[in-house]
């Protein structure tokens, strides 16, 4: 039976963004945050609470948030735009920069919703393949730029799915190559040897995308940010909707920078644990890659990665199944967690694999 809705033609095929929810013990599929923010945090949030004018409107340019990201990066306000999360941030550039007639390029495998949020804007889509060992191709990337002049060029560093931190003379051969903005999605830059925001000015077309869900363990808040030049930002709020970040998200994003170093430690904790994970999974029948990020890729050697995915939520562990995605067949990924969902997934893992 056909919709009663006269839909859009190109929404009938097109599929959508899913990570599965499932009740499970121990959860790595989404890359979140293994521990809860800080107890003081939840306390100065509760506060914050308490004297919120839930009768008004909020700050509509989001300012004082934009003021303390930019204290924090050492940048100007007007260089910050902030939105629910870094997709909704990823959505306004491509509202902006992008639309019907105009082209996002990519280079597979990567972050899936850079090429899936391309196509809800009506923004054309060129693919690009990176090295079989996932790096970034530049005579690829000089090819793509070249045959289909993008206004938009992704890059993601980490690179999620694969992990893998584009090294800086990387992004600025694509900066210099690209025609149009390139856009360094920074999710797990935190991470990283290395950040673009070094990159940033007004007289520049790069920009940075990063978002609280990972390091500041506020996945739940739904809050993202970008730092680019700022007549750029002044497009991005052209096209966000009014009054599009509510009071809450802003002092949560305002309140956890005073956090910075419970986050630093949380980061060398998340790392100190994916070495553990990683030297683990070299002695298993498995095939990784390199990871900068709080997850690690691998491909199981001996059972196919979609059989081991649903024999690992037999054992109430569930991690994510990138098999079907294009460039990993047979891939799995798994967030760093704590300790003892470490253990847990590995232990499963072991007894999966025989």
């Amino acid at each position: 039976m056909g919709s009663v809705v006269p839909l859009r033609p190109d929404l009938v095929n097109m599929e959508g963004y899913h990570s599965p929810q499932v009740d499970v013990a121990v959860r790595l599929n989404t890359n979140e945050a293994p521990l809860p923010p800080p107890q003081a945090f939840l306390d100065a949030l509760a506060e914050e609470v308490r004297t919120t004018p839930f009768h008004r409107y909020p700050d509509r340019r989001a300012w004082d948030l934009r003021r303390a990201l930019a204290d924090l990066h050492g940048v100007r306000p007007e260089q910050v735009f902030c939105a629910n999360g870094s997709n909704e941030v990823l959505q306004c550039l491509l509202l902006a920069v992008g639309g019907p007639g105009r082209t996002a390029a990519v280079f597979e495998p990567t972050y899936r919703l850079h090429s899936h949020i391309a196509h809800i804007t009506g923004t054309g889509v060129a693919i690009g393949q990176r090295h079989s060992d996932f790096s970034l191709d530049l005579q690829e990337v000089a090819r793509v730029t070249t045959e289909a002049d993008p206004q938009v060029t992704f890059l993601c560093s980490p690179n999620n799915p694969t992990g893998m931190a584009e090294p800086k003379e990387t992004v600025e051969a694509v900066a210099e190559a690209a025609p149009g903005l390139v856009v360094v999605d920074e999710a797990y830059g935190q991470f990283a040897p290395w950040s673009a925001l070094s990159m940033v000015s007004d007289d520049r077309a790069v920009a940075v995308v990063r978002t609280y869900s990972k390091t500041w363990s506020m996945a739940a808040s739904r809050l993202g940010y970008l730092v680019g030049p700022g007549d750029l930002v002044e497009a991005l709020e052209q096209v966000a909707l009014p009054y599009h970040l509510d009071s809450l998200k802003q002092a949560a994003g305002r309140i956890a920078l005073r956090f910075r170093a419970e986050m630093e430690a949380r980061i060398a904790g998340v790392v100190e644990e994916r070495g553990r994970v990683a030297a683990a999974l070299a002695e298993l029948p498995v095939e990784t890659w390199p990871s900068d990020a709080n997850f690690i890729l691998f491909r199981p050697l001996r059972v196919e990665g979609a059989k081991v995915w649903s024999e690992l939520v037999k054992r109430s562990v569930l991690v994510r199944d990138c098999s079907a995605w294009p460039g990993l067949d047979g891939c799995l990924r798994v967030t760093i967690g704590t300790p003892a969902e470490n253990r847990a997934f590995l232990d499963a893992l072991t007894e999966v694999l025989g």
